[in-house]
């Protein structure tokens, strides 16, 4: 009986294996290399992001280390990516940096999905009255620059919320953009005539909503949430460059990055490692979800493919 329950198991395994080896995105994805490239950058930097967190005692990071290791020392043996002015060792803290990326990344990117793709879509299916006044709220939003509306937004949030004060900002920021690519994917959904024959059948509207039109419109959602997952990195890490993230002493890149333009950067002699290794973490961790995202793209889209060729 065992034997016959091993068996079982093992052909449904293998047939997954195979479905998935037969799937024209998953082949279309892997033969592309830079698709390939951005996904390696991205499991490298997750895969860091879990150490850091694991092993990594945040308060002691935090503290400064003035009296018990060098200032300002270089990278070597020793210090990996040097020292600050505190005498912080950077490397333990550019690790715990790519943890903050990833998690705040992720929420920024959910919440924004989240709301967007409700929008969206309840604006394609009831259009008139509702579709006019969401999507021109829409409008509203995106007539600012990003970066302006986050400044602007963030400034209501209590100071004491740290780096979630720019995540809600963002999240406000992202949501009409994947609200737009939800409405036009759904509008064309909602033009087979299976929709029409599965109201006709009864069926009410949540149920339209969730088991017909939300699946086919998961390919551009897919891709706009990777590509965006980028922006919101970036766009986390600028905030705090710009002293509206993460608090003083928090292991962010972009907060690294302000305090060794600041200090470090055009000093004499200068310090240039305090902003080169958060700096370059981020630049990779950017281009890894760039990469991936053009590459899903174009799986998804071969058209747009051709057509940028």
């Amino acid at each position: 009986m065992s034997t016959q329950t091993e068996s079982s198991e093992t052909a449904t395994s293998r047939g997954f294996v195979e479905r998935l080896r037969a799937s024209p995105f998953l082949s279309e994805l892997l033969s592309n290399r830079l698709a390939v490239t951005g996904l390696a950058i991205i499991l490298f930097m997750l895969v860091v992001a879990v150490y850091a967190r694991l092993t990594i005692d945040l308060g002691a990071i935090k503290q400064t280390q003035i009296g018990t290791q060098p200032s300002l020392a270089t990278p070597s043996g020793q210090f990996f990516f040097g020292t600050n002015l505190q005498a912080q060792d950077l490397f333990p803290r550019v690790l715990y940096g790519a943890w903050y990326a990833m998690l705040f990344g992720t929420v920024t990117v959910s919440a924004s999905t989240f709301l967007g793709v409700g929008l969206g879509i309840v604006a394609a299916y009831y259009s008139d009255l509702t579709d006019n006044v969401i999507m021109r709220t829409m409008d509203v939003l995106l007539a600012f620059p990003a970066l302006l509306l986050s400044l602007a937004l963030v400034a209501i949030f209590p100071d004491k919320w740290g780096l979630w004060r720019a995540v809600a900002a963002l999240t406000l920021v992202y949501t009409p953009r994947f609200a737009r690519v939800v409405r036009g994917a759904a509008l064309k959904v909602l033009e087979d005539e299976y929709i029409d024959a599965t109201v006709a059948l009864g069926a009410k509207n949540p149920r339209v909503l969730i088991r017909h039109v939300l699946p086919n419109c998961l390919a551009p959602i897919t891709v706009q949430s990777t590509l965006n997952f980028g922006l919101a990195i970036i766009d986390l890490a600028a905030l705090s460059f710009l002293g509206f993230g993460a608090e003083a002493g928090t292991p962010s890149w972009g907060l690294m990055l302000s305090n060794g333009v600041k200090n470090g950067l055009f000093s004499v002699p200068s310090a240039w490692w305090w902003s080169f290794f958060p700096g370059l973490f981020l630049a990779v961790t950017v281009l890894g979800f760039n990469l991936l995202g053009d590459g899903m793209r174009d799986a998804l889209d071969p058209r747009m493919r051709e057509t940028v060729d």
